[in-house]
């Protein structure tokens, strides 16, 4: 996996909220190439638009491998704040992205945290904050956590052209720890301190497109 200019292609790191930029910035090293840390806004519609930017305007950027990441909400009961989701595929109104590198992605992320919990399966895309039936309603549906940003994200970075793409969350909230509730605090804390921790994987798995396929 090389870019249009002939080194190896570079990693896009996306993310919504100055909140999660912040537990992302530094430890960049060790990277197995170039790595940008995108700051997308929230929401689908600002997610879409700067990775649409991003991956179109900059030509060093064109071939780059895209992970969204940052803070979900959990769908599935005994869920709690701090565990990692990592989607096998994200799920929009119209359609679905299919992720690239799961397993890897669990385990490296095992051995990154290993005292968390880590769940794998769909991540569903929402253009509001879910709460209560709604979030049951999507469980029932098959969804494991719910986002406003990673489908978003995914989509359209395999729009602009064929590439490797993943999504990693952190729950902050989940069906018995709702963020309406006291130990909405405590859970924020426990998300930021976990997605301090997800870089290593991450580099590993941009490390791994980067080896030759025999």
């Amino acid at each position: 996996m090389t870019s249009g200019t002939g080194g190896p292609a570079p990693l896009l790191i996306a993310c919504a909220l100055g909140i999660e930029r912040l537990a992302l910035r530094g430890g960049l090293g060790g990277a197995a190439g170039p790595v940008t840390v995108l700051r997308t806004g929230m929401g689908p519609q600002a997610a879409d638009r700067a990775v649409a930017r991003t991956l179109g305007e900059d030509p060093a950027m064109r071939d780059a491998a895209v992970i969204a990441t940052g803070f979900c909400a959990g769908l599935a009961p005994g869920m709690h704040p701090g565990d990692l989701v990592v989607a096998d595929e994200t799920r929009y109104a119209s359609g679905r992205t299919e992720c690239v590198g799961v397993e890897l992605l669990a385990k490296q992320l095992a051995q990154a945290a290993p005292r968390r919990a880590i769940h794998t399966g769909p991540l569903v895309g929402s253009d509001h904050v879910v709460r209560g039936v709604e979030r049951a309603a999507l469980h029932a549906a098959g969804a494991l956590a719910v986002d406003m940003e990673s489908a978003a994200t995914l989509r359209s970075a395999v729009r602009a052209g064929p590439r490797p793409v993943a999504a990693v969350r952190v729950v902050v909230d989940a069906p018995e720890h709702e963020l309406v509730r006291i130990g909405t605090l405590r859970g924020g804390i426990s998300a930021f301190r976990v997605l301090r921790t997800v870089l290593p994987a991450f580099f590993e798995w941009h490390r791994s497109l980067l080896l030759p396929r025999r």
